[in-house]
């Protein structure tokens, strides 16, 4: 499944930025959950922009699903093509979230080793 999940990623991230539809905007395919009879697969993305572009985005992804599925299924002779699925990817939100409150406590975690009489000047 692992393999099948990958192979789709890779198809729908190639066809993606190939889709003429103006709502989708700058669109990244993060993972693909397939469903192990195959019936089914969610699609994770990553949108850039205001919550209005990314729901856009996810509209006009849903609106192409037919093409998508059709690349699928011609580039992967599976024995079912899934049924796709897209959802919004929060773990790049998170991730960057997370990255700011590190960068905002290392000063701070700086300033506190420093201060415990380690370094003092005269090397002891």
């Amino acid at each position: 499944m692992r393999r099948v999940n990958e192979s789709v990623r890779q198809i729908l991230s190639e066809a993606v930025p190939e889709l003429k539809d103006p709502r989708i905007g700058f669109v990244t395919v993060t993972g693909v959950v397939t469903s192990p009879d195959l019936r089914h697969a969610r699609v994770f993305v990553s949108v850039l922009g205001n919550p209005q572009k990314q729901q856009r985005s996810l509209a006009g992804l849903e609106a192409a699903h037919g093409v998508l599925q059709a690349r699928i299924s011609r580039e992967l002779r599976l024995k079912r093509t899934p049924q796709l699925a897209f959802e919004y990817d929060r773990s790049v939100e998170e991730g960057v979230r997370m990255s700011a409150l590190i960068d905002e406590l290392a000063p701070a975690a700086s300033r506190v080793a420093g201060s415990d009489g380690s370094d003092d000047d005269d090397g002891h």
